[in-house]
């Protein structure tokens, strides 16, 4: 059992690693409105967050992570560039799919993390490669991703826009999006009569009823998806190697893919700037699919750093969220990257070496 203490003294050390990269200290409010916060975060977190009704302030929730506070309180008062940084608990309920006492992990936990606002083309690598220092000594497995990389694929694919724009709601969910591909590249079944009066049944107006049946009936008269398309973005999505062999690939694969050219150079550019800070980028993993099952907020670069424990979450973790920004900005968007680390694993670390 790790004292709490300990856990705080490595978070406090954290932070001042992030202090010294000119990051100001914030402290979010530990209990937060609810209704905005629940839409912007992915499904995992909204299922494993503490929701409760307050007589005042209505839906409430406890802190499940800190990068939307930040971000809120940057769009209030913030100006750019900006670095940020913070310390503190967050509260989630854990996966009740394995109870055996081993594998339970803490409802609440500290994070200690940073976030940087700059329109600088390698804020990307700059964040990376303080996450990579600050963890330096632990022997922790460095992959990164690119959600932009998968997003660019889906668009570019020869689909209508309404099967694009459903493909890409369900990018996060691997599963789910499997089972979609797969329907579009069967032939669309017909829709008959009793089927669009089966419709008119339901909790839905008529005239959102009439809306869908539309689209509906759209949808039956599009091809199905040519099957050279759908083993591109599989070989695509499964593709994991060390990061200069995955540009190699990946280059190869825009030549057939057209629509993430400028996605693979920005990786390739990227990893240029992570090796011209020191790292050599053959001892990071690239994988494809890397950031599908986290956060539905990041959009772009994805990072983590793991221990060689299966049951362990990631130590640290980040990415870029572009399109967080423009959401909470009100059209207002700045560019912007961060990521956590978990000062109670890194106690668990420690006390092992």
């Amino acid at each position: 059992m790790i004292a709490k203490r300990d856990k705080q003294r490595i978070g406090q050390r954290l932070l001042d690693g992030f202090r010294a990269a000119g990051a100001v200290e914030v402290a979010p409010d530990i209990l937060l409105p609810a209704e905005t916060l629940l839409d912007l975060y992915g499904e995992d977190i909204r299922a494993r967050a503490y929701v409760t009704i307050d007589p005042i302030r209505g839906e409430v929730m406890l802190r499940p992570d800190f990068t939307v506070p930040v971000v809120q309180m940057h769009m209030e008062h913030g100006a750019e560039p900006a670095r940020y940084c913070y310390l503190g608990e967050v509260f989630r309920k854990q996966d009740m799919g394995d109870l055996r006492p081993e594998n339970a992990r803490d409802n609440e936990y500290l994070q200690c993390g940073f976030e940087l606002f700059a329109r600088d083309p390698d804020a990307d690598a700059e964040v990376f490669a303080l996450f990579h220092r600050q963890l330096q000594g632990y022997d922790l497995s460095a992959e990164t991703g690119d959600m932009a990389l998968l997003m660019d694929a889906v668009r570019g694919l020869p689909l209508s826009t309404a099967r694009k724009d459903a493909l890409l709601h369900h990018v996060w969910r691997p599963r789910r999006f499997q089972r979609m591909l797969d329907r579009f590249s069967r032939p669309a079944r017909g829709l008959g009569l009793s089927d669009s009066q089966a419709t008119w049944s339901g909790l839905r107006s008529p005239e959102e009823m009439t809306v869908r049946i539309a689209r509906l009936m759209a949808d039956r008269d599009e091809p199905p998806l040519a099957a050279e398309w759908g083993d591109r973005l599989n070989q695509l999505f499964n593709l994991r190697a060390s990061a200069p062999e995955a540009v190699t690939q990946l280059r190869g694969f825009a030549e057939d893919f057209p629509a993430i050219a400028p996605a693979v150079e920005q990786i390739a550019s990227r990893f240029t700037a992570i090796a011209g800070l020191g790292i050599d980028p053959a001892s990071i993993i690239f994988d494809a699919s890397h950031g599908r099952t986290t956060m539905e907020y990041y959009d772009g670069f994805t990072f983590t750093f793991t221990a060689a424990r299966a049951d362990w979450p990631p130590v640290a973790s980040g990415g870029r969220y572009d399109a967080l920004m423009a959401v909470l900005g009100k059209g207002r968007a700045i560019p912007a990257v961060g990521g956590i680390i978990r000062p109670g694993l890194i106690a668990e670390l420690e006390a092992v070496q």
